[in-house]
């Protein structure tokens, strides 16, 4: 590792840390498939309605989270509420690969930099690194591209079930109350679809550690024109259960 002047941009390639989710208990407990949803009622209500056990839980200063285990097309697969923010779901991300999870479907609502529908879905290929916990994980770049295997998958289950979809960028963001005009002009310049503020890190950490991951997006809140326009996405609970159904499949065919 060589220091540089900035900080965030000291990427160490080693794999070994000072300590790890070992120990802190982390053991092989989990299926080898996993969705995460970026909405705790959707999971919840998901879970319930395939009857999923709580096989553990995920602790922390502020939120405890369970993360189930159900049975969905003769198969278990882990589903779990993520948490929110790069560094939250980087950390997540790496307890859950400790606990044997191989493939992951990450699902939540984003706001959207176009004039997309609320509820249409995107498919993220690529994102700007406009966070910090990515550079932990991968060498410093402006953007870093998905697994594109990975994003195949889930574009070929969503043709397959006739599910519109929209593949493109996405701009991560540690600053949630920071998306101003001018970057948000920049960003649509560049190409994004959506902003939200995890997958840019999520891609970095399963890179990084050698597992599979895409993401589903839902177009939730519209930045794209004069005004703000929160369109009420947080209410959106049918879209939201229907999207972690759909990462349920494709999950599996992943």
């Amino acid at each position: 590792m060589i220091q540089q002047q900035v900080a965030i941009l000291e990427f160490d390639r080693e794999k070994r840390a000072k300590f790890s989710p070992e120990n802190f208990g982390k053991r092989k407990c989990l299926p080898k498939k996993c969705v995460i949803s970026f909405s705790k009622t959707s999971t919840d209500a998901v879970a319930k309605r395939y009857g999923a056990e709580v096989r553990t839980e995920f602790w922390s200063c502020t939120a405890n989270l369970p993360v189930y285990v159900l049975v969905y097309g003769g198969e278990e697969i882990a589903l779990v509420c993520g948490f929110l923010g790069a560094a939250g779901a980087a950390a997540q991300i790496e307890e859950l690969i400790a606990m044997g999870v191989e493939k992951f479907v990450v699902c939540g609502a984003a706001g959207v930099l176009t004039e997309l529908p609320l509820g249409a879905f995107v498919v993220p290929d690529s994102a700007v690194r406009d966070e910090g916990t990515s550079f932990h994980y991968a060498p410093s770049s402006y953007e870093i591209k998905a697994d594109q295997d990975a994003v195949q998958s889930i574009v070929q289950t969503l043709e397959r079930e006739k599910i519109p979809y929209r593949l493109g960028k996405t701009w991560t963001t540690d600053g949630l109350y920071r998306e101003t005009d001018e970057k948000i002009t920049l960003r649509r310049s560049q190409g994004c679809l959506t902003v939200e503020m995890e997958a840019s890190a999520l891609m970095a950490v399963a890179q990084f550690r050698g597992v599979r991951l895409a993401q589903i997006l839902y177009g939730g809140d519209d930045l794209s024109g004069e005004l703000y326009d929160h369109r009420d996405f947080f209410a959106q609970h049918d879209i939201r259960q229907t999207l972690v159904e759909i990462s349920l499949k494709c999950v599996k065919n992943l």
